[in-house]
């Protein structure tokens, strides 16, 4: 329960981040600040690749919204000083 408390407490600004991986291939990072302590993290990327789907969209729209609904992404993952830190830190994971 205390838990709960705590995760009706928090306030999250999510934002995305473009990386393009080659001509038919982008990432867009999902990122989150916590604006209790400024620290950065990275819940999960997406793949764009050619031809674009409303499909694809709408599939990985709703895959980020169930996956911030069931556990906020800074217990599921390491926080960072700085966005950048963040998404080399989730690059690394999955080198």
């Amino acid at each position: 329960m205390a838990k709960a408390k705590n995760r009706m407490a928090e306030i999250l600004k999510s934002f995305d981040v473009w990386r393009q991986r080659d001509t038919k291939t982008l990432v867009r990072y999902r990122c989150f600040e916590d604006c209790s302590t400024g620290r950065f993290c990275v819940q999960s990327d997406d793949f764009y690749r050619l031809p674009v789907t409303n499909e694809r969209t709408n599939y990985l729209e709703n895959q980020f919204i169930e996956l911030l609904m069931n556990e906020s992404p800074f217990e599921r993952v390491e926080s960072f000083a700085s966005i950048k830190e963040a998404i080399s830190n989730h690059d690394g994971s999955f080198a």
